[in-house]
C-alpha cells in the first residue's frame, strides 16, 4: 500500500500543473484585423473609436510624419510592449525553467521589429517601485487564470497608441490575456492610461505557429533623410494641420466621428450623427485583407 501511495505521489509531482499552457515556438502574425493600420499605417486624423481625451487629441493634431525623417532620435525608436503586438509582429517565445525545481521562471519573447526582447516573469516576483527606470518593453509578470495567461506590464516608456501621433504615456498599465488554441495564439490587450485615455482601450491580435520561420536581424541606422536646419522638430500649431479632414473625406465619415473619444466606441453614437455617406466607389485599401495586400486601390 505504501509503495502504491508513493508511486501515486511521484506521478502527481511529475504531472504538469493543470491548465498551464506552453506558448513556446515561432509565431507568425495574422493581419486580418486592422490591416491598413498595421501595414501601411493609419491615416492622419483617424482617431475613431479610441477613448482619448483632449490632451491626446491635441498631441496627435500637432504631429507631423516628417518628424521621423528629420529627428534622428525617432528613427530607431522601437515599438513599446503594447504596440509590438500589432506591428511587424513575428515573434519567438521560449520558456526559462529552474533546473533544480523544474518550475517555470519566465517566458521570453524576441520580436522581429528592432530585435526587441521582452521577459514575462512567472516566479511571483513583485513589480519595481514607482520611481524605478522605465523601458520600452516595461516590466511584466504573469499569472494563470484557467488556461489563460494574464500578463500585467508597468514601467513602460512613453510611446504611441497608433502610428499617427496618438500618444501613450509612461503611466500606462498594460494587461494582456493570452490564449492558445492548438496552433493559434490570441492575445487581447487592455491599456489603461490616466494621462491620455478616459476608458480602457481594448485590442486583439492573432498568430499561427510557423516552425519554419527564420527571424533575420532587423538592424536600424540613424540618418538625416530630409535636409532641415539642426534642431528642427516638424509639427503643426493648434488649428493649422491641413491633413486632419482627409480621412473623413476619403471614406465619407462625418468629421466629428473621426475625432475619437469614449462616446464613439458605442453603437448609440451613430444615432447622433448626420449619417454615413460612402464614396461612389472604393478608392483606398479596397482589397486589404493582410499585410501585403493593402494596396491603395
Amino acid at each position: 500500500m505504501r509503495r502504491a501511495l508513493l508511486l501515486l505521489a511521484l506521478v502527481l509531482a511529475a504531472a504538469p500543473a493543470r491548465a498551464q499552457v506552453d506558448f513556446s515556438g515561432e509565431w507568425a502574425p495574422l493581419y486580418h484585423e486592422d490591416g491598413p493600420e498595421r501595414g501601411p499605417g493609419p491615416e492622419l486624423g483617424d482617431y475613431t473609436e479610441i477613448p482619448i481625451n483632449d490632451a491626446a487629441r491635441m498631441r496627435a493634431d500637432s504631429w507631423d510624419a516628417d518628424r521621423i525623417s528629420v529627428v534622428t532620435e525617432y528613427q530607431c525608436r522601437p515599438h513599446g510592449a503594447d504596440y509590438a503586438l500589432r506591428g511587424l509582429g513575428n515573434q519567438r517565445i521560449w520558456r526559462e525553467i529552474d533546473t533544480e525545481t523544474q518550475r517555470l521562471i519566465a517566458f521570453h519573447m524576441h520580436w522581429l521589429a528592432w530585435d526587441s526582447e521582452r521577459t514575462i516573469w512567472m516566479d511571483g516576483r513583485p513589480h519595481p517601485p514607482e520611481g524605478a527606470p522605465h523601458a520600452w518593453q516595461g516590466f511584466s509578470t504573469g499569472l494563470w487564470e484557467g488556461n489563460t495567461l494574464t500578463v500585467t506590464t508597468t514601467h513602460l516608456k512613453a510611446n504611441y497608441l497608433r502610428r499617427n501621433g496618438l500618444p501613450r504615456s509612461e503611466q500606462a498599465i498594460l494587461t494582456e490575456h493570452w490564449t492558445r488554441h492548438r496552433d493559434y495564439l490570441t492575445i487581447v490587450t487592455v491599456i489603461e492610461d490616466p494621462v491620455f485615455l478616459t476608458e480602457s482601450f481594448v485590442r486583439s491580435d492573432n498568430w499561427f505557429l510557423d516552425p519554419g520561420q527564420r527571424l533575420a536581424i532587423f538592424g536600424c541606422e540613424y540618418a538625416a533623410e530630409v535636409p532641415k536646419p539642426e534642431g528642427t522638430v516638424p509639427h503643426h500649431l493648434p488649428g493649422t494641420n491641413p491633413n486632419l479632414r482627409e480621412f473623413s473625406e476619403w471614406y465619407g465619415f462625418p468629421f466629428e466621428a473621426t475625432r475619437g473619444g469614449a462616446e464613439t466606441l458605442y453603437p448609440e453614437y451613430r444615432s447622433k450623427l448626420g449619417g454615413y455617406k460612402p464614396p461612389a466607389q472604393c478608392e483606398r485599401y479596397c482589397n486589404c485583407s493582410g499585410l501585403l495586400t493593402c494596396n491603395l486601390k
